[in-house]
């Protein structure tokens, strides 16, 4: 019987080993392509392969860690029972389960914030923001595809990024206060859809710039 050979790991597995490596020393030394030479090298990665899966060094290291956090945000979230939560519920779980999904590497995260607000990373910071942000609506059942898709993410971005802020900073038993905070916001949010809706409704009843100047046009001249 012929021994079978070792399948070698694929891109995908690789690149997860190689961010599990790296995490323990990003929480000290940030995302540098120093720590994504020492994670290739404690998993016998060799350079060239490195360089293949992360071509931007440390930038694609910080990238995949995102990325990991919104796939295993949308697994947690998958095993709620949605139907029975309101959308703001939904939201909060959302948010909280991506957080969540950070708290073991807490540290790191904070370094992946200090790291995406230099100028230069800001167009990654604001991608990697709409993925996350887009996930989450997506895990809980968001399938809009009108102009809310876009108004929902924007007012999601700036709630989960002002949360994110007050989870770094949180030292209360049980990081209570983020939740709270959490709550507020989003309570903040349905308040002000609230006023859009009476507001909407209100001038509904306004007659139309065209029956406006219907009505002119039909005023007898003097």
């Amino acid at each position: 019987m012929t021994a079978r050979k070792d399948t070698p790991p694929d891109d995908a597995a690789l690149r997860t080993a190689i961010l599990n490596a790296a995490l323990p020393h990003v929480a000290f030394d940030g995302f540098t392509d120093k720590i994504l030479d020492r994670a290739a090298e404690e998993t016998g990665t060799d350079k060239e392969t490195v360089g293949r899966l992360f071509p931007k060094g440390a930038l694609d290291l910080l990238e995949e860690f995102s990325t990991s956090a919104d796939r295993e945000m949308e697994v947690r979230v998958a095993r709620l029972n949605l139907a029975e939560l309101r959308i703001r519920e939904r939201i909060a779980a959302a948010v909280k389960a991506r957080l969540d999904v950070l708290r073991p590497n807490k540290e790191a995260a904070r370094r992946a914030a200090a790291v995406l607000t230099l100028p230069p990373n800001a167009p990654l910071g604001v991608k990697l923001l709409w993925r996350t942000v887009d996930a989450m609506w997506r895990a809980i059942g968001d399938a809009s595809t009108d102009f809310n898709f876009y108004t929902k993410r924007g007012i999601l971005a700036g709630v989960y990024s002002a949360t994110l802020l007050r989870w770094f900073n949180d030292t209360s038993e049980g990081e209570t206060a983020t939740g709270e905070f959490l709550d507020r916001r989003i309570e903040d949010v349905m308040k002000f859809e609230k006023f859009k809706a009476q507001v909407k409704k209100e001038t509904a009843k306004f007659p139309s710039l065209e029956e406006i100047l219907s009505r002119v046009n039909r005023r007898p001249s003097s």
